[in-house]
């Protein structure tokens, strides 16, 4: 788990005690302040409030460390293992505990945890079953990375009533012909996903070798998105294909001669883990189109904007070629508009970035007259981050969305008692405390807005801060269960249900806007933010 992941797992599973959430807020301010013996303290004392969190320590022993006092930062790391703290991968490359791998005990800690590991890892994550990748993998490796998902999505996945209406077992028992009929690890694969999106859920997802994505799953250099109900062109990532007139605001009509959503309902809608309607939307015809084999180019029919039909073979790329070639949307930008407006767009929660350049830019956004806050970009990561940014609109404490989480109980099932989940109880964050944004603010949404991104739209509404402006977000949020399965796979399992701080659904509903604002083509066309435009006009209205 990188290093500022911890602070965020620290706040969210600490959700359930006050007292110690308060603790661990105080070291991430501390430790942002630089007071890093001040932040190991805390982490630790918050530690004390809940024995079970060693990520609290691996914190502590962290701010230890950059403090200069590695006798206090060994003790706690070891104290770390001692509670549970196995990951030596993480240790080894954690950047504030460098200062430690001189100590003499460092060496000896390290191969405790690998071994302790190893041993762990046979219940939940034996290497029995992570077999490396082959071409196509034996019959009885699939089968057992069926029986793997199956068992796991069956005990950890969070929304169990799907689960009675698919009759998972069922659905077990049909997809193990399916899975024999495989003459590849691709096509295995390709199946798993088909029966994982069956549960409905865009944290639930079935992840392919990185050799089936190297050749059977590449990209190609365009971003594509369902307008008006229209598949359209956004951006164009290769000259040829521009000079072809492949441009931004063309439809796409067929790929492979196949009218195009005939061929997005067969060849990607079946595969594609989503929420919501607008969620499989933004998948379908946005991330994965296109996709395919490296060496097959898709022969795609455009239309433009004047009518004019013509056919173009689109070549895919791989994905290091893709990340090259697509430009890469900053964690934080922001643009002053006419009227003094503040525009701030929050790409990514994945690091502290957005959050560290939000707050060092906070003086020139003090100056605006109003301040639009842009998540349509944003794929999620660490809520904590966006929390941030949320606490200095407010003086006061406000809530963050609820979860709950399966309590399954060996015992209560053979006494036959019910098992009600586990929920948390109401999460509060605090107001920044030294700076406050009082004047008018807008946030920006669309399907797009997902997971992390989504948790700050829903307290910013429940907030009652300002208005949400655009479309539904995708609707999909949660903490996912990772797993290993074999030929080099893996697959993710969404454990916790969120809400909102009342109870209100979000997940599989899509936080919704105040002010429903749809793109539409002819802005698209003539390079117009049709959402944009909207949020500004909202500003400019009288107040009443």
């Amino acid at each position: 788990m990188p290093r500022h992941l911890f602070a965020a797992f620290s706040l969210l599973v600490l959700s359930s005690c006050a007292l110690a959430q308060d603790l661990v807020q105080q070291a991430i301010d501390a430790r942002a302040g630089k007071h890093y013996a001040r932040a190991a303290a805390l982490y630790t004392e918050a530690f004390e409030h809940d024995r079970v969190q060693f990520p609290l320590l691996v914190d502590a022993a962290g701010a230890y460390a950059l403090a200069g006092d590695r006798k206090n930062a060994m003790a706690t790391l070891t104290r770390a293992y001692q509670s549970g703290y196995t990951d030596a991968a993480h240790a080894e490359q954690d950047s504030e505990l460098a200062s430690l791998r001189a100590d003499p005990a460092w060496a000896g800690l390290i191969a405790q945890m690998k071994v302790k590991a190893t041993f762990d890892a046979r219940l939940w994550n034996s290497p029995a079953l992570a077999t490396g990748f082959r071409d196509n993998i034996s019959d009885d490796e699939k089968l057992a990375g069926l029986s793997k998902f199956w068992s796991e999505v069956k005990y950890n996945f969070v929304f169990v009533e799907q689960l009675k209406k698919l009759d998972w077992d069922a659905l077990y028992l049909a997809y193990i012909p399916k899975v024999r009929a495989t003459t590849s690890t691709a096509q295995f694969y390709r199946v798993l996903s088909e029966l994982c999106a069956q549960l409905q859920d865009g944290h639930t997802n079935v992840y392919a070798p990185g050799q089936v994505y190297e050749k059977q799953i590449t990209r190609a250099p365009l971003n594509t998105a369902l307008v008006q109900g229209k598949v359209m062109v956004l951006d164009v990532f290769d000259a040829q294909l521009r000079a072809d007139g492949v441009l931004r605001g063309v439809e796409i009509t067929a790929i492979d001669g196949v009218p195009v959503k005939v061929y997005a309902e067969r060849e990607v809608t079946p595969y594609s883990s989503a929420s919501t309607q607008q969620d499989l939307d933004n998948r379908t015809y946005g991330f994965a189109l296109l996709d395919g084999p490296l060496d097959v180019a898709a022969q795609v029919t455009f239309k433009d904007a004047q009518g004019t039909v013509f056919d173009t073979a689109v070549g895919r790329v791989s994905w290091d070629a893709w990340r090259k070639v697509r430009p890469n949307s900053a964690p934080f930008t922001l643009r002053m508009l006419d009227g003094d407006v503040a525009y701030v767009a929050l790409n990514s929660f994945d690091g502290p970035e957005a959050a560290d350049a939000f707050m060092a830019a906070y003086g020139q956004i003090a100056q605006s007259s109003a301040l639009i806050i842009d998540l349509r970009d944003n794929g999620g990561g660490s809520s904590s981050v966006g929390y941030r940014v949320l606490a200095t609109l407010t003086t006061q404490p406000f809530p963050t969305s609820r979860w709950s989480t399966r309590d399954y109980r060996p015992s209560y099932r053979a006494w036959g008692k019910n098992m009600p989940n586990f929920g948390s109880d109401l999460q509060i964050m605090q107001p920044d405390g030294q700076r406050y944004y009082a004047k008018p603010v807008l946030v920006l949404t669309a399907a797009s807005t997902f997971s992390a991104a989504e948790d700050f739209a829903v307290a910013f509404d429940a907030m009652g801060r300002g208005r949400i402006v655009g479309e539904p977000t995708g609707g999909s949020t949660g903490q996912p269960l990772f797993i290993t399965l074999p030929g080099g796979g893996r697959a993710r399992i969404c454990t916790k249900q969120d809400s909102y701080p009342d109870g209100r659904a979000f997940v599989g509903v899509g936080v919704q806007p105040g002010v429903l604002v749809h793109p539409t083509v002819a802005d698209l066309r003539q390079g117009r933010d049709t959402v944009l435009q909207a949020a500004l006009a909202l500003l400019a209205e009288p107040a009443k």
